[in-house]
């Protein structure tokens, strides 16, 4: 797959499903334009037009602070920034467990990881793995099986189900119980330390992890069952990628490497959880949801143990050999619907997970930062980290509608090596496969999170360590860095810490 921008959005080839191979939101004259702001940087002696921007217009211009992933689109009407508070006020809600006086509030559990979404959210930022604490809020397993059944190799095959969860312990472990209840177990981690020498000698210390779980209360996991670790990602940005056309995603596909380059992109077809109808899968670390409303209400049902309209799992993710988890009080209040989060809830949580703003660039013309944005490309970083995208001309929000912003992913899945696997399929999402992470606010880890962890299990403790841990299609740009000059490499990381 060549860095080919959106391009080749207006040719019609085949598409997984049926899904759009052209943009049908844009006048001839509207794709041309899209052309050629999309096309691949030439010259790196200056910024590109609008560069300093990208999230467009609703980029947040706002002090880089601590708060620096929590502020609204920049864009949004005064009546939308009242929306986006509501929003606010909700994703930071501490639950309680049913029965209780606060009856809009009850609900929690009856296993669950987190009290609130800004729990593992924590201000809107990137999360990481316990380090020398218990705490693992941030943090947590996926739990998948194989398929025992023809029945269930069919669910499989048809997207009903993206993978089996443990029969046991469901798609994932709970750490924490309401009272009266025992938790499900207790993530483990062990790493083992490792040298990386690059080409001029210099040593990079690595750390490879192991996985397990401790305490498990309610016996033994499905001898097939894997543990799949993933740290939440940052929120900014998510209303804008949910409205880049699946076309301009689908032309950068090249799942059999057709061009020869070594890059072989996927996209990852699930169903919608509310139309139950093929949809492109453009959030989560295998690219396995495609809205931010199915997002939020399986994060409620999975995470908390709250049930939503699009979500009715009143129990959580509790299963049928957890017979006092299913026995116990749900929050459920009539009077206001037949969910423990009703509507206007889930609405609310989504408008603000839509509009959490990208903040501005910093040093976007200094000359160390444009030299490494030219070692990005010619190392072939490019070519899965796709710089830019106009959205929708037709996006249902005006203040997503036909943005130029820059993002630095293509949403499709790539194979990272065994070193990355997780042995887990989720959809079309083999082991090794990984959507392309966002790269856009990176720079901003440490200031809005407090610390450099990076990857879907925060292996990497910084940039240099997450660059080498590519393997598989990943191999040669990986390569390529670690025979730099270290000026060279210096560069490119000022670079990524400029975003």
């Amino acid at each position: 797959m060549t860095v080919a921008g959106v391009v080749g959005a207006t040719v019609a080839t085949a598409a997984p499903d049926g899904l759009p191979t052209v943009r049908d939101d844009l006048t001839p004259e509207d794709q041309a334009r899209v052309e050629r702001v999309t096309r691949p940087a030439q010259d790196f002696s200056k910024p590109e037009r609008y560069e300093a921007l990208p999230g467009g217009a609703a980029t947040s211009r706002k002090l880089a602070n601590r708060d620096a992933f929590s502020q609204p689109s920049a864009n949004l009407s005064f009546e939308e920034e009242g929306t986006f508070k509501l929003g606010n006020a909700l994703f930071r809600k501490l639950w309680v467990s049913s029965p209780s006086s606060t009856q809009a509030s009850d609900g929690l559990g009856p296993l669950f990881n987190a009290r609130a979404c800004q729990s593992c959210h924590l201000k809107d930022g990137r999360g990481h793995p316990p380090e020398g604490d218990s705490d693992a809020t941030s943090m947590f397993l996926r739990l998948s099986r194989a398929p025992r059944t023809p029945e269930e190799q069919a669910l499989l095959k048809d997207k009903t189900l993206l993978n089996l969860p443990d029969p046991v312990y469901g798609s994932q472990l709970q750490d924490l119980a309401v009272p009266g209840l025992r938790a499900e177990g207790r993530m483990e981690i062990a790493y083992e330390e490792f040298t990386v020498t690059l080409g001029d000698g210099t040593e990079v210390p690595m750390r490879r992890p192991d996985y397990s779980v401790t305490d498990l209360a309610y016996g033994p996991m499905d001898i097939s069952t894997t543990l799949s670790p993933r740290v939440t990602p940052a929120m900014i940005g998510l209303g804008l990628i949910e409205q880049i056309h699946p076309a301009d995603i689908l032309a950068l596909a090249d799942a059999d490497d057709a061009d020869g380059d070594g890059i072989s992109g996927k996209p990852n077809i699930v169903r919608d959880g509310k139309s139950g109808e093929l949809a492109l899968g453009r959030f989560g670390w295998k690219a396995q949801t495609g809205s931010l409303r199915q997002q939020a209400a399986d994060a409620f049902a999975g995470d908390i143990g709250i049930s939503s309209p699009d979500a009715l799992r009143h129990w959580g993710d509790c299963t049928e050999a957890q017979a006092d988890c299913l026995a116990a009080a749900t929050g459920v209040q009539e009077r206001l619907g037949d969910s423990e989060a009703p509507d206007p809830v889930l609405d609310l949580v989504t408008f603000y997970s839509q509009n959490l703003a990208v903040p501005a660039r910093r040093d976007v013309a200094d000359p160390q930062v444009l030299h490494g944005k030219q070692v990005f490309y010619d190392l072939g970083c490019a070519s899965c980290h796709t710089p830019k995208f106009v959205t929708r001309r037709d996006a249902p929000n005006d203040a997503h509608a036909f943005q130029l912003i820059w993002p630095y992913s293509d949403f499709l899945l790539h194979d990272m090596g065994l070193e990355l696997t997780d042995w887990q399929i989720v959809g079309d999402a083999r082991g090794g496969e990984w959507r392309t992470p966002p790269l856009w606010g990176i720079g901003l880890t440490e200031t809005v999170s407090g610390h450099t962890f990076f990857l879907h299990d925060g292996r990497a403790r910084n940039l240099t360590e997450a660059i080498l841990w590519h393997g598989g299609e990943g191999e040669a740009a990986r390569d390529g860095f670690a025979a730099l000059a270290k000026a060279e490499r210096d560069a490119l990381i000022r670079f990524l810490e400029s975003l």
